[in-house]
């Protein structure tokens, strides 16, 4: 058996797209890390969640985390709206990274990596970034945006992955493939 370690509907939804039967277990994880690592914290973070749920359910497990991170700096999600708009305001006109931490626990063994996107935003006015704040679209969301959602007009370009900013790059699903999974 299949198991998502998350909540989130956006990497449910993403899964579905390529396997068909899975089942929703969400990790207990708090989501700190004990590193300032991009890279590393969201390892760390998919690790733990993948083998929490392993722990409890066993099956083949996939964790995942999603940070942005930008001058070194991981943005997590916002504590409120005030910290909503330093964070935007923060990605305005800029280069930032998103970073996908994904672990497969995989009969007992792990296949853990992680995928880089960057990601360039468009110069974002006071006006435009409140107005996105707003629809309390950014409120549960790494970066305070969601690419998939209305902050899609904020982007200028990316370099990598689509997916891997939604939160789920779909090296998971040629993982799973190479697994074993019979995925599409």
């Amino acid at each position: 058996m299949l198991v998502l370690a998350s909540a989130s509907p956006r990497r449910r939804e993403l899964l579905a797209r390529f396997i068909g039967e899975f089942r929703v277990v969400p990790s207990n994880v708090e989501e700190e890390c004990t590193t300032k690592d991009p890279v590393e914290c969201a390892v760390e973070l998919a690790r733990a969640k993948a083998w929490e749920v392993y722990n409890r359910v066993g099956g083949t497990v996939i964790g995942a985390d999603t940070v942005v991170s930008i001058d070194g700096h991981i943005l997590g999600k916002p504590r409120d709206e005030k910290d909503a708009f330093r964070m935007l305001k923060l990605l305005s006109g800029r280069v930032h990274r998103v970073t996908t931490g994904y672990c497969i626990v995989h009969e007992g063994e792990e296949h853990s990596g992680a995928v880089v996107t960057e990601v360039k935003f468009r110069e974002l006015d006071e006006e435009l970034i409140r107005a996105y704040i707003r629809t309390g679209e950014p409120m549960d969301k790494a970066g305070a945006y969601g690419i998939q959602g209305k902050a899609g007009l904020f982007v200028e370009w990316i370099k990598g992955d689509y997916y891997n900013v939604v939160g789920f790059p779909l090296e998971i699903v040629w993982k799973l493939r190479e697994l074993g999974f019979r995925v599409m």
